[in-house]
């Protein structure tokens, strides 16, 4: 129309064509240049398809509520199942798995590269980012999922599913059982609490449910419990020599105080309860020293247990991850170590402890046998 209106806008021009050949030239180019313009305005008014979405995109966790596993981090804990968007047209996409915290509308949300499904995720993969997504240890958070689908950059998503999901403290990977001594023979007494911290462990082995513990024991009885506080896990003498896991099960009983070596093999459910000598070295001071707690140049003192003068005790100390030694009275002169994490028995010639992980530990050095473990304090 613009073309036409053009055209006999210049007929109506008083121009003479042999006068004015200039004139006539420019028409001519004037006249393709509109038809050019026409014909390119009408192939973009083509290309302006609009681009819908057929069919929406789906996902499908395979559970919803999970408590996380830090004894199995690299166990699969979820699968997420999820299908893409059709549209009207053929069309490039990419998708992205979007978590984020309920009620936050996806604001700060973790997304994730949707390759295929389903998804899968570890213990461990959850774990951080239910922990980045600001949730607390051992505290129910709620995480909505749902998939994003881009073109270009416009968004399109999924349904969104729900997760309730209870993270754990990120620490070591600790994959062992501790056994502690209770009872009215040993430093804890009958005292069951989680605060007693007079409740010592056994010795752990390389062999799973061996344990020992060599030490002073006072006449009278005591049992073996699995975690300070509760009863729930308790080994007792069955008859003699054999151990029951009944809660009425009876003491092992000491008939004179001294120093014994106790063996449980929980497996077998068998002990032994054997005198030894008495030490004949005491010592005034037992600390550790390393970039695991702190410096080469620094001694963190232990405590020195009260009922027995053999064990030493650091609890809930702050531990990097590094190397350590144990040695007594802040000089070299007596040291121990080896080259084995969280337990083990420590000698005069041995190596460096290593602790992997920077986390608290109970850390408990017996002088008599060069035994000590660095349990984790979850």
């Amino acid at each position: 129309m613009i073309l036409l209106q053009t055209l006999t806008w210049f007929k109506t021009l008083d121009i003479n064509p042999k006068k004015h050949s200039k004139m006539k030239h420019l028409f001519k180019i004037l006249a393709i240049a509109f038809i050019g313009l026409f014909i390119i305005s009408c192939e973009k008014d083509e290309d302006q398809a609009v681009i819908t979405e057929t069919t929406k995109s789906t996902i499908s966790p395979d559970k919803t509520t999970l408590v996380l596993d830090k004894n199995n981090p690299d166990n699969v804990a979820l699968n997420v199942v999820w299908s893409k968007s059709t549209f009207n047209l053929a069309v490039a996409s990419t998708q992205q798995l979007q978590f984020g915290v309920k009620g936050k509308n996806f604001v700060g949300a973790t997304s994730l590269d949707a390759v295929s499904s389903p998804i899968t995720f570890t213990n461990k993969q959850l774990n951080s980012m239910a922990l980045s997504l600001g949730g607390n240890p051992n505290a129910v958070i709620e995480i909505e999922v749902r998939l994003k689908t881009l073109i270009g950059a416009a968004p399109f998503y999924s349904n969104v599913a729900t997760l309730k999901v209870t993270p754990y403290l990120l620490g070591p990977v600790y994959n062992f059982t501790d056994l502690y001594l209770i009872g009215d023979a040993t430093a804890g007494g009958w005292d069951n609490t989680s605060t007693n911290t007079k409740i010592y462990p056994l010795q752990k082995s390389s062999t799973a449910g061996v344990y020992s513990y060599t030490g002073y024991f006072a006449q009278g009885g005591f049992k073996l419990i699995k975690t300070p506080g509760s009863w729930d896990t308790q080994y007792g003498m069955g008859s003699a020599g054999v151990l029951s896991t009944s809660g009425a099960s009876g003491n092992i009983t000491v008939a004179g105080s001294g120093y014994y070596k106790l063996t449980i093999n929980t497996t077998a459910l068998t002990y032994t309860f054997t005198a030894v000598p008495a030490p004949t070295t005491t010592y005034t001071s037992i600390s550790m020293i390393g970039t695991a707690s702190g410096d080469w140049s620094t001694d963190v003192d232990m405590v020195q247990s009260t009922f027995d003068p053999h064990v030493w005790v650091k609890k809930n100390v702050l531990m990097n991850s590094g190397e350590f030694k144990f040695r007594a009275n802040h000089a070299w002169t007596t040291s121990w170590g080896v080259a084995n994490e969280f337990f083990g028995v420590a000698t005069t010639s041995g190596g460096n402890i290593p602790l992997t992980t920077s986390f608290h530990y109970d850390v408990y050095f017996n002088d008599i046998t060069g035994e000590y473990s660095a349990i984790p304090v979850y």
